[in-house]
This record gives C-alpha cells, structure tokens and sequence, in this order.
C-alpha cells in the first residue's frame, strides 16, 4: 500500500479510499501537473494524481444519485396543514462545466403542499444530487424547481440559489465578493404575485 493508498492521505473526508485509479486518470492528472509547470514525480506530488482522482470522485457523486428517489416517501398526516414549507440557507458546493472550478453558496428551496409533503431533509438530498455534478447555476435552479415540482405534485415551488463562482473570483476577471442570485417559481408562486411576494420574504430574499 503507498502513501496515497493509506485512509490518512489528506484525502476529503467521505472518499472511498477503496476507489481504483485507472492509469489513464492517474496520467491525466500527472499530465496537467506537467503542463502547469511542475514535477509530478517530486515527493509532494506523487501522490496527487490518485488524491485528485478520487476528490473528483466525490465533488460528481450526483451522477450516480437519482434525485427523484429522495422524494419517493410522503406523508399525508399533516394536521391539516396547508401553507408554506420552506428549507432555507441550503448550503452547497458543485463546480462549473465551463472550468471545473468550486461553485460554493446557499439555497431555499420552498414548496406549498397539495396533498402531502416529504421529510425536509429530502429537500436537501435533492439540491446536493444536482449539485455534485459539472453544472451552470441556472440549470441547477430548474432542476431542484423541476423535480420537486414533478415528484411531489405541488401547488408552487419556489427556488433561489445564491452562489459564489470560483470561474470568475480566482481567475479572468479576478473579482471576488460577487455572488450571483438565480430563482424559479413555479405554480402559485409564479402566477400569483402575493404568493410569490410572501415566498421571498420568508426567504429574506
């Protein structure tokens, strides 16, 4: 077993460190290491390729979780209750598909029951299944709005992402502190005014 084998590599906490690297990646990696400037065969970064590989991994674990599972268990026994669920200051890491650098911000994620509702953390579950893949913010928007809309047949769903690109702060332009905001509404939150005024408040958006 080497060093980058061992469960104390420094690895994110979480990775599977039973992962096998293929070569090809493990090259790949040694090869961006090269282009950048560097020795991939100097002591602090031989095992980098396989650390790499496996973080990667991890940040698109989304591929293989079908978010639409996460909304598969409801419950109707409410008392009654018929107003706004709101899950708010989701927090979430993905990365672009543009560069592959960190996205990093907060969500809520809003819904007005019909019928049932779904335990809260599913809410959560469902954000961080889109998110741990290569995204573009606005995409990642719809597809929370869209699967909680189509999951649990809801009279509005309401989705607002705050997030700060990595693509933009730590290269090109170089400009950090810029958050970007996207939303969906859907249903009532979207064709009725003071339903979507109410949403946001609560949302402190």
């Amino acid at each position: 077993m080497t060093a980058g084998d061992s469960p104390d590599d420094g690895d994110l906490v979480g990775t599977d460190h039973k992962i096998t690297v293929p070569d090809d990646v493990a090259e790949a990696v040694r090869t961006l290491i090269r282009w950048a400037g560097d020795d991939p065969t100097r002591e602090g970064l031989i095992d980098t390729p396989k650390r790499v590989a496996r973080a990667w991994k991890e940040y698109c674990a989304g591929y293989t979780d079908d978010p639409r599972q996460h909304l598969s268990r409801v419950f109707e026994e409410v008392g009654g209750y018929d107003e706004i669920v709101l899950l708010r200051d989701i927090p979430f890491q993905s990365h672009c598909e543009h560069h592959m650098a960190p996205i990093i911000g907060k969500a809520h994620i809003a819904y007005l029951p019909s019928d049932w509702v779904v335990g809260i953390s599913k809410l959560a579950r469902v954000l961080h299944a889109y998110a741990r893949r290569l995204q573009v913010q606005e995409r990642l928007t719809a597809e929370v709005a869209n699967c909680i809309w189509e999951g649990l047949k809801p009279h509005g769903v309401a989705v607002v992402i705050e997030a700060s690109h990595a693509c933009m702060t730590a290269r090109g332009v170089r400009t950090p502190g810029v958050a970007m905001v996207t939303s969906r509404m859907m249903g009532v939150f979207r064709d009725d005014e003071r339903s979507r005024k109410e949403v946001l408040a609560l949302m402190g958006c």
